[in-house]
């Protein structure tokens, strides 16, 4: 167990691994192991376990009829993503500028949250939101 929450650490797959991110879609978790693999780290993706169901809830007292109840909606398919080097932390690695991104740019906050399409490392992340 991590001795904080950026720090942790899982056994996926039968390998001990350090978790990247959680509950990530089909599509975050390529990007992602993309990303990684292009900065020499060892990714490993494991289906995320399926969310805990609610209780059902208990049937109205005046409703005597029989009716099954409906079906919950199959959960979203969902990753978990780990690299096996267990002392890395995604926090450290985006800001004290550790990765490179394809194009040969250090990754930025604003990249790795795949909200612009390409890194702007020419640019300060705390001066990235602010408007002229």
């Amino acid at each position: 167990m991590a001795i904080n929450q950026n720090h942790t650490a899982e056994e996926l797959n039968g390998i001990k691994c350090a978790v990247v991110e959680k509950n990530a879609s089909a599509e975050r978790a390529a990007f992602l192991k993309q990303l990684l693999e292009f900065n020499h780290y060892t990714v490993v993706l494991a289906p995320s376990p399926p969310p805990k169901a609610a209780p059902p809830a208990a049937a109205p007292a005046g409703n005597t009829a029989d009716t099954p109840a409906p079906p919950a909606p199959p959960a979203p398919e969902t990753f978990t993503v780990g690299v096996t080097e267990v002392i890395f932390n995604p926090i450290n690695a985006i800001f004290g500028r550790l990765l490179k991104a394809p194009g040969g740019h250090v990754v930025t906050l604003a990249y790795w949250k795949q909200q612009d399409p390409e890194s702007h490392d020419e640019t300060p992340y705390f001066e990235s939101g602010k408007k002229n």
